[in-house]
This record gives structure tokens, sequence and C-alpha cells, in this order.
């Protein structure tokens, strides 16, 4: 299959519907032209045989009164005073016995002509040998053939007139037409990443364009905050891996001022080394999302216990919850194939916000459920604390967002892609994420579909 550039490739619609239209018209005038042809031919063809009986009967009547009047001769007469009346036409009279008594002249035109009409007939004669006179009347009807010809060139005339009409009066309207796409087409070219908050309009749009306009609108909203949290976690990005280089950088430009012991240095190796976890663990993070956001699923085992994956977790995090002076409990329990590894990594990511925000001495809860609105199961961690404003709900799942920059990370081992995290992995379970916080208890989980 050879493929060429899409300009060579386009046609105009103004052209091709043109010449549909052209084409259509002429068709159909054509097909009205041929059936008038074929019944005004039926019309003319009776039209003619009835011309030709009455004049035959007309024959008959004038040479029955000359036969009982005067005989053969004057029959003859008759025929003969009458003949510069017949032109364009044959009259052959024979009596009874077949003999030839009288014929008109046959003119050159009338011994060529394809449109001759003949009817045979007799006529009562008493005074003519055989008792009746045998008549054969011959008519040349060119002239209504040629009449039917010229029609039928009018008409063809007409249809060609017709097509070539409707071609032009239809390529003029669409173009006409089409002007609403061409400026929709010049706005299009308009809009460029400096430009992402222009959006497409027209004065009078067509019914037929407006549900194109809408959905092209929508996808710049959707393109234009994509774009917009692109910048953002670029710059978000930036800022994290700014402090732990700084940090890097400047211990290590430290080192190498003067000279150093041996546990000096090995100190600073020590610091630079987590500096460089850090960094290692923020970018495993950042890669898990991209992963994440090009639609990678999660890869979903055998059916297991929710709430024994919540107790796995609980026990990694044992340690940091008897430090915090907080108790855990498990709540619930359902049992669905998930991706193990995944899904205690959101329920870890969870647990440990709970742990930094929850008062000293109450209990952190796991809450393991079915969704109240959907088929799925959902897995919340519940925390006493001081409770987040509702308008920083939303943004909770944000990359790098921190409703408390003050409060948040003094140990510098958390750079604000946890939630974010859980976010996505509920996306590759085809759940969605959740959080409320109101009365001094905050509920943030998220829910698993089954599969």
């Amino acid at each position: 299959m050879t493929s060429c550039p899409s300009v060579l490739c386009s046609h105009s619609i103004a052209t091709r519907l043109s010449k549909k239209l052209a084409l259509l018209t002429m068709l159909l005038l054509g097909a009205l032209s041929a059936a008038s042809w074929f019944f005004v031919g039926m019309m003319v063809k009776e039209r003619n045989r009835v011309d030709l009986e009455l004049r035959s009967e007309l024959v008959a009547d004038l040479l029955a009164l000359e036969a009982r009047n005067g005989g053969e001769a004057a029959v003859l007469r008759r025929l003969a005073t009458d003949a510069p009346m017949r032109a364009g036409s044959c009259l052959e009279v024979r009596d009874g016995a077949g003999r030839l008594l009288y014929t008109d002249h046959r003119t050159p035109a009338l011994n060529t002509s394809n449109h001759l009409r003949e009817h045979d007939f007799s006529i009562p004669a008493p005074g003519v040998a055989g008792g009746e006179l045998r008549a054969r009347y011959t008519v040349d009807y060119t002239a209504d053939a040629l009449i039917g010809r010229r029609w039928a060139a009018g008409m063809a005339t007409t249809v060609l007139l017709a097509g070539a009409l409707v071609a032009l009066i239809t390529g003029w309207t669409v173009r006409h037409a089409l002007h609403p796409v061409r400026d929709l087409a010049q706005q299009t070219r308009a809009i460029s990443p400096q430009q992402l908050h222009q959006r497409l309009a027209l004065a009078d749009p067509a019914e037929e364009l407006l549900p194109w306009i809408t959905q092209f609108n929508a996808l710049m909203d959707r393109l234009q905050q994509a774009y917009g949290q692109l910048e953002a976690f670029n710059a978000d990005v930036a800022h994290e891996l700014r402090t732990p280089l700084a940090t890097l950088i400047g211990q290590t430009e430290v080192a190498l001022s003067r000279e150093r012991s041996p546990e000096a240095l090995r100190e600073t190796l020590q610091s630079n080394l987590e500096e460089m976890q850090r960094l290692s663990a923020l970018v495993n993070d950042m890669l898990f999302l991209s992963q994440a956001d090009r639609g990678v699923t999660a890869r979903r085992g055998a059916p297991v216990s929710l709430a024994g994956l919540a107790a796995q977790v609980s026990e990694f995090h044992e340690a940091t919850l008897e430090d915090a002076g907080l108790a855990l409990r498990i709540e619930g329990d359902a049992t669905l194939p998930v991706d193990e590894p995944l899904v205690k990594r959101a329920l870890s990511n969870l647990l440990g916000n709970a742990t930094r925000f929850a008062e000293p001495g109450s209990t952190v809860v796991i809450g393991i459920a079915p969704a109240a609105d959907t088929q799925q199961v959902q897995l919340v961690v519940e925390n006493r604390g001081a409770a987040i404003e509702s308008e920083h709900l939303p943004r909770l799942f944000d990359r790098f967002f921190r409703v408390d920059e003050a409060r948040c990370c003094e140990d510098a081992q958390h750079h604000g892609l946890g939630l974010a995290i859980v976010a996505a992995i509920a996306r590759m379970h085809a759940g969605r994420t959740l959080a409320e916080s109101a009365s001094g208890t905050t509920r943030v989980g998220f829910t698993v579909a089954g599969a």
C-alpha cells in the first residue's frame, strides 16, 4: 500500500459534492427526459395512426360516392383531382380483381423515408370490376420525427446545462457554508504553548460544528491543565533535587577544602550517602508515577486477604508507631485478587502519614469495607489529629503538595509523593482515592475494584 503526503491525498469537499450533485441531477433529469420521450413518442405514434385512419376514411367515403355515381371513370377523375392535396403521401387503388387503377407519384423523399405508415382498406364500389376498391394509403411522418429529434436534443442540452448550473451553485454554496470551518482552522493555528488559554468560538456556529467545538475546547482545557501540572511538576522536581544536590556539593567542597581525618571523611560520606539514597528514592518514585501515567495496570495475583496485607504493613511500622505513642487497629476484611506489593506500598504510605500527624496516645485504624456507591472495596486509614482544611482536600493527592510545609518532613525523608503514589496505585486497580477530615478525625484511603 503506497502512501502520499496528506496535502496530495486530500480532496475538496466542495468540488466532490458539486460533481456528485451535478451527476445526480443529470441522471434524474435524464431519466425523466427519457421517460417523457418514451410517452410522447407513444402519443405521437397513436396520433399518427388516428390521423392515417381518418384520412383513409375520408378517401373511402369520397371514392364510394364517385363509384356509385359515375363508376370507374369518376373514381379515377376524383383521384387525379385530389392528388395535390395528398402531398407527402401516396395512395394506391386497385379494383376487386387486384388490377392497379391508380397510384400517386412517389417523391424521392417518400421513397427514402424511414417514418412511413401504411393503412390498407377496402371500399364498396358496385360500378367497378369486382364490386369493390382496394386501397393502400402511405403517409410520411418525417416532420413529426424531426420535431421529436429536436425536442430530444433540447432536453439533452437542458440536462447538461442543469448539471453545470447545479455544480456551480453547489460549489459556491458549499464553499460559503465551509467558511466557519476555515475560521476554526485559523483559530486552531493560532494556539501555541504560549496561548493555551485560547478557545475556539464562532459568532453563529452551525449545529453540526457545535459538538466538535465543544469537544475540542474540552480537550484544550485538559491539555492546559496537564501542561500546567507538568510545568509545576518540573518546577517541584527541580526544587526537590536542588536541595540534596546543594547539600552534597557543599559537604563535598567543605571536605575537600582542608585535610580531614578518616573519621570526619567517613561522616561526610555517610551524610552524602543518605542524601543520595533520598535522591534515588525520589527518582524511583517519579519513574513509578510516570509508568502509572502511561496506563500501566496492576498485576493481580490470586485472591488474598486485605486484612492480612494490612497486618504485614503494620508489623513494618510497629516501631514507628510505638515511638509515636500510637496504637493500631485493623477493622474489616475482604478477599480480592490484587497486586500485593503495590497495595502494601499504598497502605504503608497512608500509615506513615497518619503516624506523623496523629495525636500521641490515640489509635490509628485501618478500615477495610465495601465502598458505599460502587462494587469496590475501600481501604481507609483513620487517625485523630488536627483537621485538614477543606480547600486542601482536593489537592491532597497532588505531587509535591504539602498541607503544612512548616511541620512536614523535619527529617527530610518525605518529598511529597507518598499520596500521589497512593492515587496511582488506586488507578492501577481501577479504583479512586478518598479523603475526609472533620471534628479532629482524618480519613484518607483508596478503593480497589475486583478483577
